[in-house]
């Protein structure tokens, strides 16, 4: 009989945060977007029915599989729209209003994409990181991994491992400062992966919201 992890992560904040990303699609223009706006919304639903029972079922390699082409759907999806916005500005095809609105909702996809992937790839993702038990190495040095082993203990973190939440506070971070904060990085894929995430914050927060301040 197969054991279930004694530290089982929750998973309802990254559906939550998939279905966010389905959500701030409605918030861009027609031409900024791929099919109909509820197009990601259907997508992360119809998705989600094969991954859950994956992972009910114990199919772990499905169920991560499924996660990653999911995942790829949306960051091609957002990677789209952001071509598209930069390409409309000399146009001027979209108002003011509109690229400002389509800069917000561009970034703060961008965080929960990347969040989303860092939790997915992070030390083997989080089944691997439930069955480990306690996080002890990954791709980002947390707060709670410098501390010994009585430390741990005594604050009652002798089995923390990262959630959601905590991933998501780091792409937070890159979006807003364009570097770690609390958490140093320390795989080159992750590195990687935050220049990615802070050139697209720069180029919708800076680019687009500023040339749409600027035309009001």
């Amino acid at each position: 009989m197969i054991q279930a992890p004694k530290n089982v992560e929750p998973r309802w904040p990254a559906v939550v945060a998939l279905f966010a990303m389905g959500g701030l699609r409605l918030a861009l223009p027609d031409a900024l977007a791929i099919g109909p706006p509820w197009l990601i919304l259907v997508v992360v639903g119809v998705m989600l029915v094969p991954i859950v029972w994956a992972r009910r079922i114990r199919n772990h390699t499905l169920n991560e599989f499924l996660g990653y082409v999911l995942m790829g759907m949306v960051t091609a999806d957002m990677l789209w729209s952001l071509g598209l916005l930069i390409a409309a500005l000399p146009a001027h095809r979209e108002t003011p209003l509109q690229l400002l609105r389509s800069a917000a909702a561009l970034w703060v996809t961008n965080i929960l994409v990347f969040a989303s992937w860092y939790w997915r790839l992070d030390a083997g993702g989080p089944h691997a990181r439930e069955e480990r038990g306690v996080h002890t190495d990954g791709a980002f040095l947390f707060p709670q991994m410098t501390l010994n082993a009585d430390a741990r203990r005594e604050m009652g973190e002798d089995r923390w491992t990262p959630g959601f939440v905590d991933y998501l506070f780091v792409a937070f971070n890159t979006s807003t400062a364009f570097s770690p904060t609390d958490c140093p990085v320390l795989s080159r894929w992750a590195k990687m992966m935050m220049m990615v995430q802070s050139l697209i914050s720069f180029a919708t927060v800076v680019l687009l919201a500023a040339r749409a301040v600027n035309i009001l």
